[in-house]
């Protein structure tokens, strides 16, 4: 007996959007892939010369300037000033240094997050429409924020040993070295010298630092759109789409100490002249790191391009 499901033509139309849903993902994800490229291309100078504060090299002497109050203070070279450094070292090429692989960690994260997203997919959500809709959604912002942080725990620990080359090939400018030069000679090295765990130096406070910022950027923009927005305001729905942007940039400088505590110890103990003394202490672990930077007063150091102040330590041994 002939039914409608059985029909060819019909079969066939049934498996057509599939197709195209298939057809259409992976264009989203290449154009994503491709999008995240340029982007990382683009602000790869900064993240170089961040990296390179970050380890503690400061080549340019500081300069005096003054405060709103009129106060005297040694101000570090800021991020244009560094750059030109850079420039006058490696010429405009080095500005470059240790792209390939953060173009590839890129990429990886791309295809790990839509595969993850395809193999667990997350439990559909109702917008909420009014307040009491709002206090009792804590359980749904906990189930979204917990298939966000499995999503990002596996894209980290799959991206990290590309994170970890970027890194060191970034610091081989403090002592001019050579080692890392190659994504494969790259890992043709770490491998050598120190196994597998060597891909993953500095993977746990990353890790953490990123878990901590997703569920507290969430938890907060929820509890703020719950208690603290008024619905009879007219432009509540306004103010609450861009609460969680606002809660991602106030907890990014909190949580900024554990992202500054990874790439330090990417870079510690390494083999290169910017991870052993005098320029690091070798550390057995990162929390030995970060109890020295906290000690030095340094958690947040190259958190900013700016207005960079020189140390009030080392101030003080200027002075006498």
């Amino acid at each position: 007996m002939v039914t409608p499901e059985n029909l060819p033509g019909e079969t066939g139309a049934q498996r057509e959007p599939k197709f195209d849903r298939d057809t259409s993902t992976t264009a989203v994800d290449t154009a994503i892939v491709l999008l995240g490229a340029g982007v990382t291309a683009i602000t790869h100078p900064l993240l170089y010369v961040k990296l390179l504060i970050q380890i503690g090299h400061e080549p340019l002497t500081p300069t005096v300037g003054t405060t709103m109050f009129g106060r005297k203070v040694l101000y570090l070279p800021g991020f244009f000033s560094y750059a030109q450094h850079i420039i006058r070292v490696d010429g405009k090429r080095g500005l470059f240094r240790g792209l390939s692989p953060r173009i590839m960690s890129s990429a990886i994260s791309t295809m790990v997050r839509s595969k993850v997203k395809q193999a667990i997919p997350a439990e559909q959500v109702e917008n909420v429409s009014n307040r009491d809709d709002l206090k009792t959604s804590l359980r749904k912002v906990v189930k979204e924020t917990s298939h966000e942080m499995v999503i990002q725990c596996l894209s980290r620990i799959a991206t990290h040993p590309f994170h970890v080359i970027s890194v060191r090939c970034m610091a081989q400018f403090v002592g001019r070295e050579i080692k890392y030069r190659g994504l494969f000679s790259c890992i043709a090295n770490i491998f050598k010298e120190e196994g597998v765990g060597g891909f993953f130096a500095g993977v746990v406070p990353h890790v953490l630092g990123e878990v901590i910022f997703l569920w507290c950027c969430n938890l907060l923009a929820h509890f703020i759109n719950t208690y603290a927005v008024d619905n009879n305001f007219s432009q509540a729905p306004a103010v609450r789409s861009y609460t969680k942007f606002v809660m991602g940039i106030a907890v990014s400088v909190l949580t900024y100490p554990f992202m500054l505590v990874a790439d330090l110890m990417a870079v510690n103990n390494c083999g290169l002249v910017a991870g052993v003394p005098p320029n690091s202490p070798i550390f057995k672990s990162w929390l030995r790191c970060w109890a020295h930077l906290s000690h030095e007063g340094h958690l947040f150091r190259g958190s900013s391009f700016f207005f960079r102040r020189v140390p009030v330590k080392v101030m003080a041994l200027t002075e006498e």
